[in-house]
């Protein structure tokens, strides 16, 4: 039996507030940790400014907020249902012949709806950001001396000049270019010929063309040049599939991605599985409501409920830790991309009902 308009508009509106709440407050903390490591990173780099820095750390936070986003549904359905309990207000519910289930489907509702937005809007929002933010990134901090995220890029290759290990801060998503490069060149016999560091470089078919070069070698001093070709044979596709991770790609675009990669003949093992993982977060979301229904239906008087949230929160990591084994799993192709993506959803989804079965019906 479907609950009232009105208690359901109410409870719809509680769940709905209390999730948003968390998430807001998560997404102001990383956006603040992000903004202070940003002006750091910043140091001597040439028109790093305050605000520049501020507009680059709002592109980069919502990728990062989306991982969150299970954990605000889980913390805030639990936050709604017990101040829901702690004012009585379930128990009123109860006396007037309304179950658990059916005080539940505004929260489940609530979750589908905010899956389906963030993976229909949001994920395509925060992913075209991301790529914003690494394109401003490689302005910024190409030729800056401070500004190493710690995460740089190693690319070893062969070419018809010999061999070349090129070393990269930033790797533009979507794109064969790289920003804050050093390459060291080699000869046939693996002996050091020169160290070229650029602003940025391109992989084309067949050569890198570096930007902004400066060529340093042990018998003559050093030459700038303001393009500057070394020869690859590395594929561009390859190249662009591991300069984009596939939580930089927007949900709309995975389709085509997927197709472009197999008609390269690459392995799209990894954007199959996140266009599983998108289409399961809907399901995910309505297992952390039961979760969290779960330990939070427990009345005040009786006491326990620390113990209870607490053991929510424990269910929750748990399904996290899960979520993550099985993706890696998924990626690594031993387990399929679908059961990888659906299988901590369905699971987390079937134990909080058996839960509530026990609990609420005996």
């Amino acid at each position: 039996m479907l609950i009232g308009l009105t208690l359901g508009r109410y409870f719809a509106l509680r769940f709905a507030r209390t999730v948003l709440g968390v998430f807001i407050t998560v997404f102001a903390l990383v956006y603040t940790l992000d903004f202070v490591e940003l002006l750091r990173r910043a140091g001597d780099a040439e028109g790093a400014s305050a605000g520049l820095m501020a507009q680059l750390s709002l592109y980069r936070t919502p990728a990062v907020a989306e991982g969150v986003l299970p954990f605000a549904v889980l913390f805030g359905s639990m936050a709604a249902l017990l101040q829901l309990s702690r004012k009585l207000e379930l128990v009123v519910a109860r006396a007037a012949g309304i179950s658990a289930w059916q005080f539940l489907q505004p929260g489940l509702f609530v979750a589908l709806a905010l899956g389906a937005f963030t993976v229909g809007i949001y994920n395509p929002v925060s992913a075209m950001m991301k790529q914003r933010s690494t394109e401003i990134e490689a302005k910024i901090f190409a030729k800056s001396t401070k500004a190493s995220s710690g995460k740089d890029l190693w690319i070893r290759q062969k070419g018809l000049d010999g061999g070349a290990i090129i070393r990269a801060e930033t790797a533009i998503e979507g794109t064969t270019t790289l920003a804050g490069v050093t390459v060291f060149t080699f000869d046939d016999a693996g002996l050091f010929v020169s160290q070229i560091i650029a602003a940025r470089a391109s992989l084309h078919d067949g050569y890198w063309e570096l930007s902004d070069a400066r060529v340093l070698t042990a018998e003559s001093p050093p030459e700038a040049f303001g393009t500057y070709l070394i020869a690859s044979t590395l594929d561009p596709g390859q190249v662009r599939q591991r300069f984009t991770p596939p939580e930089s790609v927007p949900f709309w675009q995975l389709p085509d991605t997927i197709a472009r990669t197999e008609r390269a003949g690459l392995d799209a093992t990894r954007y199959r599985l996140q266009y599983d993982v998108l289409w399961a977060r809907p399901v995910l979301f309505v297992a952390m409501v039961l979760v969290a229904a779960t330990v939070s239906l427990r009345f005040f008087r009786f006491g326990g409920v620390g113990k209870l949230v607490l053991g929510g929160v424990a269910a929750g990591f748990a399904l996290y830790v899960a979520r993550q084994v099985m993706e890696g799993l998924g990626a690594s192709g031993i387990v399929a991309a679908p059961v990888a993506a659906w299988f901590p959803a369905v699971v987390g989804s079937l134990l909080g009902t058996l839960t509530l079965l026990y609990q609420e019906d005996g």
